[in-house]
């Protein structure tokens, strides 16, 4: 049976790309609250503890291109089975590692590179094609997956490290991914969408860039990754933050989950924006609000500070990702959704890689988070001054879209 656009079935499938998000999400977000019980354990230093996140974001990110592509030929069914299948075999051989170079190349290929990019990447552009009139709170709430694995995963995590070490809780990791996610692939079983017989694509409300599609590709991806390596900085380190502080690792997860809860609330409102005034204007109001926020760690650092401000990150800075998903299926045509939006994520990942290691080394070199928050507000203007360029060169709704390649400027 073949479903049409904008259906009932287009929401059921968003459900179920949610879900798959919120499990296969979990390696993001995993690495994070073990940090510091495998730096205790193996007997590292910080900049060292922090290389499997590294190393996973990378994994992540070459993945979220990988899947991306191979969604684009065969279709969603592929690429999420061996990411479920992948976060399985990962977890499981994380939790036997011997030492931080087996645990993160378990972390790095089986629960990035092939198990996590499988559930990103390629279910934003797939649902982008089930969606025309909503399609900016559609591409919202399935990105919004991952901040539902950065909400509900942490505090059980750090729940099962404290009651029953770090190993075991990969152990029940990998049986909730495969017991979770094989059964969720099924509904997503079937041909692409059609439109439904005699109504007419909607009018076209958002700007449209007028670059070439290399040079509007390759400044997205610059983008990218400068707003997620501000972006890492509070969610790669803010339970080790809390602990340096005397508050805890259990304050910092629930920080962490704080923020990544309202991280959801962000990418909802960001969705309802986009169906309004594009990504182009979402990706602006989102970079000035995230910087914002994260200039206020500089200032702050009692208890419940912290946690107001975690959660000012949390609901300033979640639209930035979708945002990216959206300005592609508004300047490139939609056969080129999967590989187009990975290549953008593998770049917000690496950011996220890249912040989460300078972060570390860092605090190793100063002894503070202190010059980390500065370097990521550094990181976080040159993504406003990018996305102000961009639409500095865009046209009002029925310009036509980006120029071939090679068109002169």
């Amino acid at each position: 049976m073949r479903h049409e656009i904008d259906s009932g079935y287009a929401w059921f499938r968003l459900g179920v790309s949610v879900a798959l998000s919120a499990l296969g999400g979990v390696g993001m977000w995993s690495v994070v609250v073990s940090l510091p019980s495998v730096q205790a354990e193996f007997g590292i230093d910080r900049g060292a503890a922090s290389l499997p996140f590294t190393l996973t974001m990378i994994g992540f990110g070459v993945g979220g291109v990988l899947m991306g592509r191979l969604a684009d030929k065969v279709g969603i069914i592929t690429p999420v089975v061996i990411g479920a299948l992948a976060l399985g075999l990962g977890n499981a051989l994380a939790a036997m590692s011997g030492s931080l170079w087996q645990f993160a190349a378990s972390y790095s290929v089986l629960i990035g590179l092939l198990g996590t990019a499988a559930t990103f990447a390629p279910l934003l552009a797939d649902i982008s094609h089930w969606f025309e009139k909503r399609r900016g709170i559609a591409v919202a709430l399935c990105a919004s997956g991952n901040y539902v694995a950065g909400a509900a995963w942490p505090p059980f995590i750090e729940y099962m490290i404290r009651h029953h070490g770090w190993r075991t809780a990969h152990l029940a990791i990998a049986v909730i991914c495969v017991c979770g996610m094989l059964p969720l692939v099924l509904f997503l079983r079937g041909p692409s969408p059609q439109r439904r017989p005699g109504s007419v694509a909607p009018p076209v409300t958002h700007r449209r860039v007028d670059l070439s599609p290399r040079a509007l590709q390759m400044l997205l991806a610059v983008a990218g990754l400068a707003c997620c390596v501000a972006m890492s900085m509070p969610q790669v380190h803010i339970v080790a933050y809390c602990g340096d502080l005397g508050y805890g690792a259990q304050a910092g997860a629930f920080m962490l989950s704080l923020m990544t809860g309202f991280g959801i609330v962000s990418r909802i409102g960001s969705g309802f924006l986009s169906d309004r005034i594009g990504g182009l204007g979402t990706l602006v109001i989102g970079s000035l609000a995230q910087m914002t926020a994260l200039s206020l760690y500089l200032f702050f650092t009692s208890l419940p500070s912290l946690y107001i401000v975690s959660a000012m990150f949390g609901l300033f800075q979640g639209g930035l990702v979708p945002s990216y998903a959206m300005i592609i299926r508004e300047n490139f045509p939609a056969s080129q959704a999967g590989g187009r939006v990975g290549l953008v994520m593998m770049m917000t990942l690496l950011g996220m890689a890249l912040g989460g290691w300078m972060t570390g080394v860092i605090f190793d070199a100063t002894g503070s988070y202190h010059a980390a928050f500065a370097n990521g507000v550094a990181w976080n203007a040159g993504n406003l001054l990018i996305a102000l360029f961009l639409f500095s060169r865009a046209k009002r709704a029925g310009a036509p879209a980006i120029r071939a390649e090679g068109q002169a400027a």
